[in-house]
């Protein structure tokens, strides 16, 4: 698959959790094709254009990146969260302190999707907002893409463990309706991915 001209956008894919009700990490779960979420993952953004693809790991799963020896973009960054148990706002920190574009997407390891016209749509749809969401039949979804400002905004913030959707909600915000229902995947148990991956 062709990969478009590099951007000025970066993601942060949040894979620091210790998927206990998963039974296994999520990032190595496999896609009907034999790739593994994470895999899959970064060469769709890759494909897409993003100039640097940051993952958050915690101590394991670095550990479990080296042992697989995953096919990983070369504009991947492997980030440790060494406290994972504060949470995903914490999380989004340690990513945030390697972005130095001024758009970027926060992509949770639970969706193993980044369609490309998905990430298209949202990247065109930008202009003067700071938050820009896809949204179907009235509900939203992930990817979101994010400013320089909201950046700015969540490492000045003394608190690690805030709520992101609240957080978000002081900046200008723009919903991009999208027809692609993979905005709405969220796989939390092995119950969820079996279904998913007989589907």
């Amino acid at each position: 698959m062709a990969v478009m001209a590099k951007k000025d956008c970066s993601v942060v894919i949040l894979a620091a959790g210790d998927s206990s009700r998963m039974g296994r990490p999520k990032f190595l779960l496999k896609m009907p094709d034999g790739e593994l979420f994470l895999e899959s993952l970064t060469h769709q953004y890759a494909e897409f254009g993003c100039s640097s693809i940051i993952i958050v790991l915690n101590k394991e799963g670095v550990q479990s990146i080296q042992n697989h020896q995953l096919k990983l973009p070369p504009q991947t960054q492997i980030i440790l969260n060494h406290h994972p148990e504060i949470g995903r706002f914490n999380s989004i920190k340690c990513g945030l302190e390697r972005v130095s574009q001024h758009w970027f997407f926060i992509h949770n390891i639970d969706n193993p999707f980044a369609k490309r016209d998905v990430l298209k749509q949202l990247f065109q749809a930008k202009s003067d907002a700071d938050v820009v969401k896809p949204v179907i039949n009235g509900k939203g979804g992930h990817p979101v893409l994010l400013s320089g400002k909201v950046r700015d905004s969540i490492l000045n913030e003394h608190k690690n463990d805030y709520n992101l959707k609240i957080f978000l909600t002081a900046f200008n915000c723009r919903e991009v309706t999208v027809k692609d229902e993979t905005i709405l995947i969220n796989l939390n148990t092995y119950e969820e991915y079996l279904e998913f991956y007989r589907r």
